[in-house]
């Protein structure tokens, strides 16, 4: 049926005929179902009250991740298992061990987080069977908890890491098979259509149906992740129609190691998750980046290849990527083309993107091992999702500690993200010393005039881009001493 989304919700099959392109799944629990479990309470992804898991099939498996269903829009969830916290308890009413251990270690009060913190735990414990206190922590990055604090809730998970009885009921694990083959009946022969008055919505069935439609919809609004989009709809209130979604495509899915060009190809559809697995071994700046991205939830949901193709200013994603010389691909269908990174961007809210043409994959150089890579997320706290300045750095020296190449590149500095060209050409050819470096911060001025919103003032995004310089010319040089005292008075 290509009319319809069909979806497997906690044990129940669900086909919706009569969806409108924005509805996110938190409505359609709440309002429609009656699943209150699932609480509502920034509607942006940021607190994890409306945690849920949703399952899909990956390479023939099955594979749970935790998303916020206040920007998951129903239109991504055909052919997945939709988890609520109602699911948890065994048919005698008995508590699940994830919810046992949060109340054996007093890790809830008012109780209204609760359920998020449920959800996110059960996807740890399905995914990990000892976690470490970084991995529990990492895995509740993406839930706030404003009553207990976060320690008995921690004490709750490594509690719950110990509780696996071989005679269990956990209702993910007991019907695994079953939903594999339910979820495999679900798969759509063809590309989904379901209109409702001028809202459309469309899953097209595969990345030519994709190109296809984008060629007939040029004014279509291609819908990966949501982790922004779903924002122009519950903050905004925008009406968005045709919403096309791509989260399912196979095609963009894929992570490729190129031994012959010493990089790998991310599909647009890859997630920030999957990517970090893809790339922290060899790029560990990176993978340290993309663990600030958001909380758990945020990097199941978002993609490199959407956070690219949105055009933000303040993208996490495009200023490591262009300082790493990274290579985008787009598609339609007349074809591929290929561009330096860098030149996709052009203003603000515009890409060098023609009519039809969609963002493919996007190639990855690894530096080489004499190089040194590094890159800065300057927010108000550690895991916010809104970034003031994103900087970053590769260099290259001769066996003089002469500066062969810089590439420098910011975001939240200008209208797109943006290299530092005249500081570059300020440092190339001469020595790596400090020195150089404070000479070459008065340069920045020539590349940059950020400025002043609700996240940064123009004199802090600019002060803050020449201390980063500084901060990387320590960092290279070994100098810890210097760099505490360099933080302190930044």
């Amino acid at each position: 049926m290509n009319d319809s989304i069909r979806f497997i919700l906690n044990g129940e099959d669900i086909t919706l005929t009569d969806v409108r392109s924005t509805e996110t799944l938190l409505d359609f629990l709440r309002l429609k179902r009656r699943l209150t479990g699932t609480k509502e309470g920034c509607a942006e992804g940021d607190c994890g009250a409306c945690t849920v898991l949703v399952g899909r099939l990956a390479d023939g498996k099955l594979a749970y991740e935790s998303v916020n269903a206040c920007i998951r829009f129903m239109g991504s969830l055909h052919a997945t298992h939709v988890v609520t916290v109602e699911h948890l308890a065994g048919r005698d009413g008995a508590l699940h061990p994830v919810q046992q251990a949060l109340v054996d270690c007093h890790g809830s009060q008012c109780g209204f987080c609760t359920p998020g913190f449920v959800m996110s735990l059960y996807g740890l414990w399905l995914a990990k069977e000892k976690p470490s206190r970084q991995e529990i922590e990492k895995a509740l990055q993406g839930n706030l908890c404003r009553c207990t604090g976060y320690e008995p809730i921690v004490k709750a998970a490594e509690q719950v890491s110990l509780m696996r009885p071989s005679t269990l009921f956990d209702p993910l694990e007991r019907t695994r098979s079953e939903i594999v083959s339910r979820l495999w009946a679900m798969q759509a022969s063809g590309t989904i259509r379901i209109a409702n008055g001028e809202d459309r919505l469309i899953v097209p069935a595969s990345i030519q149906a994709l190109a296809e439609v984008l060629s007939q919809e040029s004014d279509a609004i291609i819908v990966a992740g949501a982790t922004d989009v779903g924002l122009w709809v519950t903050k905004q209130m925008r009406r968005l129609s045709p919403v096309v979604f791509i989260n399912h495509l196979s095609e963009l899915q894929s992570v490729r190691e190129d031994e012959d060009e010493d990089g790998v190809t991310i599909g647009a559809g890859v997630s920030y998750t999957k990517a970090f697995e893809a790339i922290s071994k060899k790029i560990p700046a990176l993978g340290r980046l993309i663990d600030r991205v958001g909380g758990e939830q945020v990097r199941n949901m978002g993609t490199i290849g959407g956070n690219i193709a949105n055009g933000s200013p303040i993208g996490d994603s495009p200023p490591p990527l262009i300082a790493l010389g990274a290579t985008l691909t787009l598609r339609s269908l007349q074809g591929q083309r290929r561009m330096p990174l860098e030149d996709f961007f052009i203003a603000y809210g515009k890409q060098d993107r023609k009519p039809g043409e969609f963002v493919e994959s996007v190639f990855v150089p690894y530096p080489a091992a004499t190089n040194r890579f590094a890159a800065y997320k300057i927010t108000k706290r550690r895991d916010e999702d809104i970034t003031a300045v994103l900087g970053a750095f590769l260099l290259t020296l001769d066996d003089a500690e002469m500066i062969t190449d810089i590439r420098i590149a910011f975001g939240g500095m200008a209208a797109t993200p943006k290299r530092a060209r005249t500081v570059e050409a300020a440092l190339i050819g001469k020595p790596w010393t400090e020195a150089t470096i404070e000479a070459a911060r008065s340069a920045f001025d020539a590349d940059y005039q950020p400025l002043t919103d609700w996240r940064a003032t123009a004199e802090y995004r600019q002060l803050t881009a020449k201390n980063l310089l500084t901060r990387f010319y320590l960092e290279t040089v070994g100098a810890p001493a210097e760099l505490k005292r360099f933080e302190e008075v930044a």
